[in-house]
C-alpha cells in the first residue's frame, strides 16, 4: 500500500514565524512513517516557498539560508486536484529553456501555522483552490479565529461569555490620543488588557492599569496592528485551556490545563523562553494537568468548548482558552487558537492520544471534510449564456438578456 503523502506548511509573513517553525518540526518528528511521507513546506518570512528533507532539522532554521543543499524552491499547482509542488529549472547555457518539475504532489495538508498569512484563512483559501484536503479549520472558522475583536463579537452573538470590551483604530488613536483613551477609560475602568486584533502569542499584549500605561500599551499594541482590542481585565485570573478534536458532530475535549500553575497573563517570554523553552515550544511551559477546578466545572467548560468547536465550524485540533475570576464563579472566554501551539499534544498526551495518533486523526479530518466537499455541486446549468449578446465597443448590448 503507498504512502500517504503529507504536506507540513509551516512559517510565513508573521511575528509568529519561530513559533511556528517549532511547532512543525515537532510534528514532522513524530509523524508513522510507515504511513506517511513527509513533505516539509517552509514559507519564509519574505513569503517564499521551499521543500527538502534539510527542512525537517531544526537547525537549519538559524539562520536559514536558501541555499543550503537539500532544499528547493517550490510553488503550488493551484489546478484543482493537481497537489503538484512545482520547482523552477533554470536554463542551462545560452540556448537552454527553463523548465518545470514536480517534485512532490500532496495527498493531504496540516498547516502548522500561527498567526496573520496562514492560520487567519487565507493558506486555507488556497488550498480549497486547489482542492487539496487540509487538517485545520476553515476560511470562515480561521478568519474570525484569527481576529480577536470579529471573535468577540461572533461569541457575544452566539451567548457565549466574554469579558467587557471595546475596540479602536489606530486612525483614531493617532488623530486625537486623548479622545480614544477617554473611550477606553469611561467604557472599561482599569485594568484593562490591550491586544493587538491579528496576532497570538501574547505578542504585543500588555496589560494598563492608568493612563500612563493605557497610553504606552495602545502605542505598543498599535506598532503590531491598525485594530487593537481592549479588554476589561480581572484581579488575578486564573487561565484554563482546553483542546478540541474532531470534525463535523464527531469532536471530542481533552483535560484541561492551567498553565503557569494560576499565576495569569503570560507573555510571550513566559510562554517560549522561560527554562528549557526554545526548541520545545509551548510544550515546555509549567503547568498543571488536569486543572484543579473541580469535576463539576471541567465537565462545564469541556461542554461549551464543544459548542464553541460546532458554532465556528472547526476541524482538526484547536484550543480555547479561558479566564476564571477568583472573585466569583464566573468563568470567561479568551480567544480560540484554530492552529494552537505545539498544536495542544501535550494536551491530547494527557488525555491518551499519543501524538502520532493525533496526527492521525487530523489527517481523517481533513480526508472526511473533503469528502464532504466533493458531494457539493459546483455545476449549475442553464440557457443564460446562449441568451446573451454582448454589444460593440460602444457598449450598447442586443439579445434577449442585458447586463
Amino acid at each position: 500500500m503507498s504512502k500517504i503523502q503529507l504536506g507540513v506548511i509551516f512559517g510565513s509573513r508573521t511575528c509568529e514565524h519561530e513559533v511556528a517553525i517549532i511547532s512543525a518540526v515537532q510534528l514532522m518528528r513524530n509523524v508513522n512513517r510507515e504511513r506517511y511521507d513527509v513533505i516539509p513546506i517552509y514559507i519564509s518570512q519574505k513569503g517564499e516557498w521551499f521543500t527538502g528533507d534539510a527542512l525537517l532539522d531544526i537547525n537549519t532554521y538559524t539562520p536559514f539560508d536558501p541555499f543550503r543543499k537539500g532544499i528547493l524552491p517550490v510553488h503550488l499547482d493551484l489546478t484543482a486536484g493537481s497537489g503538484a509542488l512545482m520547482h523552477y529549472v533554470p536554463p542551462k547555457g545560452l540556448l537552454g529553456g527553463g523548465k518545470e518539475e514536480v517534485v512532490a504532489r500532496l495527498d493531504v495538508a496540516i498547516p502548522v501555522m500561527h498567526g496573520l498569512h496562514g492560520e487567519d484563512g487565507s493558506v486555507q483559501g488556497l488550498l480549497e483552490l486547489a482542492g487539496i484536503p487540509y487538517a485545520s479549520t476553515g476560511i470562515t472558522g480561521s478568519a474570525v479565529g484569527m481576529d480577536k475583536i470579529t471573535m468577540k463579537r461572533f461569541f457575544r452573538g452566539c451567548g457565549f461569555p466574554v469579558l467587557p470590551d471595546c475596540d479602536l483604530t489606530r486612525t483614531q488613536f493617532e488623530h486625537d490620543t486623548d479622545a480614544a483613551m477617554d473611550k477606553v477609560e469611561k467604557a472599561l475602568g482599569y485594568p484593562v488588557f490591550v491586544k493587538p486584533a491579528c496576532l497570538g502569542s501574547s505578542i504585543g499584549v500588555s496589560r494598563a492599569d492608568d493612563r500612563t500605561s493605557l497610553r504606552e500599551a495602545l502605542t505598543l499594541a498599535f506598532s503590531y496592528d491598525r485594530r487593537v482590542l481592549v479588554e476589561k481585565g480581572l484581579d488575578r485570573p486564573i487561565e484554563v485551556n482546553c483542546s478540541v478534536l474532531g470534525y463535523d458532530g464527531e469532536r471530542k475535549a481533552s483535560v484541561l490545563e492551567m498553565p503557569n500553575s494560576g499565576a495569569g497573563f503570560l507573555d510571550f517570554s513566559e510562554k517560549y523562553l522561560a527554562g528549557s523553552g526554545g526548541s520545545k515550544g509551548m510544550a515546555s511551559l509549567k503547568r498543571i494537568v488536569p486543572a484543579p477546578i473541580g469535576e463539576e466545572l471541567t465537565q462545564e467548560l469541556q461542554a461549551l468548548s464543544l459548542r464553541i468547536f460546532d458554532a465556528m465550524d472547526c476541524k482538526g485540533v484547536v484550543r480555547i482558552d479561558y479566564m476564571l475570576d477568583r472573585n466569583s464563579d464566573d468563568y470567561f472566554i479568551t480567544e480560540i487558537n484554530t492552529i494552537p501551539g505545539s498544536l495542544a499534544y501535550s494536551l491530547w498526551a494527557e488525555s491518551g492520544i499519543k501524538y502520532g495518533a493525533l496526527i492521525d486523526q487530523m489527517v481523517s479530518c481533513a480526508f472526511r471534510a473533503q469528502e464532504e466537499k466533493d458531494r457539493n455541486s459546483f455545476a449549475f446549468t442553464s440557457d443564460i449564456l446562449s441568451g446573451v449578446q454582448l454589444g460593440g465597443k460602444t457598449g450598447k448590448m442586443g439579445g434577449k438578456m442585458k447586463f
